[in-house]
């Protein structure tokens, strides 16, 4: 994407789980990102698990368990839907949820 040229945070496909560590300490360097989330082993055991495939929102809970699995995707994903589930559980949300830097045409 040329967002991601512009901002630099291109990255070769790591080989290793250190260089997907070292990926995601940058992504949390750089974006000030505040919550705690998971990192795949290298075999995507995760992504396997909790396939995301056709759209779908997981959110998962402080002990490791499925505390929210939206609907699937196109027709039954509703992003609203786990926003309120996270506001209802830690309080709403005091940032705007889209970045600026999302909303621009990337194409």
């Amino acid at each position: 994407m040329k967002s991601n040229v512009k901002e630099d945070v291109c990255y070769a496909q790591p080989k290793t789980l250190e260089q997907r560590i070292a990926i995601a300490n940058d992504f949390v360097t750089r974006q000030k990102y505040p919550l705690p989330f998971g990192i795949d082993n290298m075999t995507n055991a995760a992504n396997d698990a909790y396939s995301a495939w056709p759209e779908r929102i997981y959110i998962i809970d402080e002990q490791g368990r499925i505390a929210y699995a939206g609907g699937m995707g196109p027709f039954n994903y509703h992003p609203e839907e786990a926003r309120a589930w996270l506001a209802a559980r830690y309080g709403d949300v005091k940032h705007d949820p889209v970045p600026p830097s999302y909303r621009q045409n990337d194409g």
